[in-house]
């Protein structure tokens, strides 16, 4: 099975949203059915089972992140870190902002969330603009962490935002292509 083909196949693509031109990827429908979402985390655990890819702890990235990665870290038999969006979290937090297409956003962590040299696989559902990983990854590092590789369902290859977090060192997988933003 072309597991690429087979997950692109399952996202629906939602016209005119957010905002007219923008052909959103909604990722729900892997979710809802049940043998998708299993070949869904199945590409993503076998990756991360091999020993030189297998991190020490997964963060997810807010939100849909979380379910990704929550149920990855579960597989792996490894501990799951949200990195939330500003004012979620009631611990002392680390914070870093970064720029959207209009405006900015800031996304925070706990600071014990992770330990020096902690090997860290960041998960998110889609990369665009790359702003959100890089930030995620930003905060880890101030921690002391290491972002062995940022993860993702779907690259949106024309926003370069997957060029940009490979350009800064990143190393990427992503499990499906989509053209068009």
């Amino acid at each position: 099975m072309d597991t690429s083909a087979y997950l692109k196949s399952h996202i629906r693509t939602v016209p005119d949203w957010p905002a007219p031109g923008v052909q959103f990827r909604d990722i729900t429908p892997l979710l809802q059915d049940p043998k998708v979402f299993r070949v869904l985390i199945d590409a993503f655990v076998h990756r991360y089972m091999d020993p030189e890819l297998r991190p020490d702890i997964v963060a997810g990235l807010d939100a849909r992140g979380f379910i990704i990665g929550s149920v990855v870290a579960y597989e792996l038999g490894l501990g799951f870190i949200p990195i939330r969006k500003k004012g979620k979290l009631p611990f002392t937090t680390v914070e870093e902002t970064y720029e959207l297409e209009y405006g900015s956003a800031t996304v925070e962590l706990h600071t014990d969330a992770v330990a020096q040299g902690d090997r860290v696989l960041l998960i998110d559902d889609l990369i665009a603009t790359g702003g959100t990983m890089m930030a995620g990854r930003r905060l880890l590092e101030k921690l002391g962490a290491i972002v062995t590789e940022g993860a993702a369902i779907v690259d949106l290859p024309e926003l370069k935002g997957s060029a940009r977090l490979r350009e800064s060192g990143l190393p990427l997988f992503t499990l499906v292509d989509f053209e068009g933003t």
